[in-house]
């Protein structure tokens, strides 16, 4: 009996050759662990439309890390946090933005660029976090804590920014504080955000709200001692948006954007990432030496975007967010106090 071994090289060049009878052959290479040589072809007409698209509407398409790997490797132009979004954003020169992720992302979009044409493919698109305080709410606060700056997670809506003094995402959230040298700060909605940044700022006295992020509150410190005990010298990374009691059985904590800068410099063998799901597989398509292993949790509103939406979203311009002339000015200047912050 005649017995063929082929090494994971030779695999990967069989994969390759085969890749190569495929419509957009190349950018399929780009995902082809996450979507098999028989699925692409009903991805590819979607994929090459909005590449046209974009070309014909002067358009980009900004992509969350949470945004599944056949959107956030084959039509994203930009990809990153809350916080590199926003940045990126204040700076295109694109007529149109197509904001693949949720509702919160794509109003801060168009804050920023109040002439441009801002669409989200799906307005069902939302956030537990910016559904768990409104305008009236901060007033409320400021009412009850006057002269006491607010300090806003993103992860909110325009009429929130509008109210605040400055914003914050989980990747400055820290800095921002620091930025306003009081001894006592509101830091709204996400109250395990601000519990967490208490604790790397005990001399200031942080008054939180008490929203949470429906993906990120479902963690607890037991599923990381089980995947630990799982795959013993597992690497746990956590985002700040988990409760305290994960953060301190973590690694490290840190934005997605700090998780990525983790993996890639430090190219750990096994790591968990206890945040959103497509986090990990993103990560896994540019680290393919660094093992993912669960657990985590998706997010219902980020798995809303698909391609097909996007490509819908480019013909017919759909569904466009606006924001009202009165609020862009303050929560414009909410978010741009944010960008000016460096930690």
């Amino acid at each position: 009996m005649l017995i063929l071994s082929i090494t994971e090289a030779g695999m990967d060049a069989m994969i390759r050759e085969a890749a190569g009878t495929l419509p957009l052959a190349d950018i399929h290479a780009r995902v082809r662990h996450h979507v098999p040589a028989a699925e692409w072809p009903a991805l590819a007409g979607d994929v090459a439309a909005i590449q046209a698209l974009k070309r014909e509407r002067n358009a980009v398409v900004l992509a969350h890390n949470y945004q599944a790997p056949e959107i956030f490797h084959t039509v994203a132009d930009i990809v990153g946090d809350s916080l590199a979004l926003a940045r990126e954003a204040a700076r295109t020169d694109a007529d149109v933005i197509v904001l693949a992720g949720v509702h919160f992302m794509a109003e801060t979009a168009k804050i920023l660029n109040p002439g441009k044409t801002v669409l989200i493919p799906d307005e069902a698109a939302g956030c537990s976090l910016a559904d768990s305080i409104t305008a009236a709410d901060v007033r409320g606060l400021r009412r009850r804590y006057p002269g006491v700056p607010v300090v806003t997670y993103v992860n909110t809506s325009a009429a929130v920014k509008a109210e605040s003094d400055l914003c914050c995402t989980s990747g400055n959230a820290k800095a921002v504080v620091e930025s306003l040298g009081a001894p006592r700060v509101l830091m709204i909605p996400d109250e395990y955000l601000a519990q967490n940044v208490q604790a790397e700022l005990p001399g200031i006295e942080i008054l939180t709200w008490a929203g949470h992020c429906e993906v990120h509150e479902r963690f607890t410190a037991e599923d990381i001692r089980e995947a630990r005990q799982a795959y013993p010298g597992v690497t746990v990374l956590a985002h700040p948006e988990c409760p305290p009691a994960v953060v301190a059985e973590a690694d490290f904590s840190g934005s997605t954007a700090a998780m990525q800068d983790y993996v890639e410099a430090r190219r750990p063998a096994q790591v968990v990432m206890i945040t959103e799901c497509a986090m990990a597989d993103n990560l896994a398509v540019r680290n393919p030496d660094v093992a993912f292993v669960k657990p985590c949790n998706l997010c219902p509103h980020m798995k809303r975007i698909s391609l097909s939406k996007i490509r819908r979203s480019l013909e017919t311009l759909t569904h466009e967010v606006t924001v009202p002339d009165d609020l862009i000015a303050p929560a414009r200047r909410a978010v741009e106090r944010m960008l000016a912050v460096r930690p």
